[in-house]
């Protein structure tokens, strides 16, 4: 009686049924067509109409203040220049008070300064993230009826093919 190889018997069995899973498999994802694309989200920051009709709000809500920071600099500018050009004819005590006055002129432009900094950032983050929103919902409506598997807004390379920026520009144009 021939004795049976039993470990070799099962390692030929194994070998066949992971050849056979590996050909479908692969049959499968060819069957399967994949649908990715890309969106460039700086251009539609940059780019969009929705994105400049948002600039040109922050500018005219920011303006009063932009001018009364200009107005602030343009009062500090002449002090310093009154007293450069005054110093030398001056009593101690004027010069001293003009410099305190300078001096105190400068921390307000400062304080100003960096407030409206700080104002116009928070502002400029919220009309940002309401377009991100907006273009979200376009991209998300493209990818349903245009069938996308898979959109994504970074990538290392991308080839032009897969980029659908412009139909996201579009699409927020036209307001959907």
């Amino acid at each position: 009686m021939k004795e049976i190889n039993l470990k070799g018997l099962y390692s030929t069995l194994a070998a066949v049924a992971l050849s056979f899973a590996l050909s479908f498999g692969a049959a499968a994802l060819e069957a399967a067509e994949l649908r990715i694309g890309y969106v460039n989200l700086e251009r539609i920051t940059r780019e969009s109409g929705a994105a400049e009709l948002a600039n040109k709000r922050l500018e005219k809500e920011f303006a009063p203040r932009s001018q009364e920071l200009q107005r602030r600099e343009s009062q500090m500018k002449s002090l310093q220049a009154q007293l450069e050009k005054d110093a030398m004819t001056m009593s101690e005590s004027d010069r001293r008070a003009k410099e305190q006055e300078l001096s105190r002129l400068s921390l307000e432009f400062q304080r100003m300064q960096r407030s409206f900094s700080e104002d116009v950032n928070l502002r400029r983050n919220q009309e940002l993230q309401q377009l991100i929103e907006r273009a979200d919902r376009a991209i998300k409506q493209i990818a349903d009826a245009e069938k996308y598997d898979l959109i994504v807004q970074e990538a290392v390379y991308r080839s032009p093919r897969v980029d659908i920026t412009d139909r996201v520009l579009k699409a927020l144009a036209e307001g959907r």
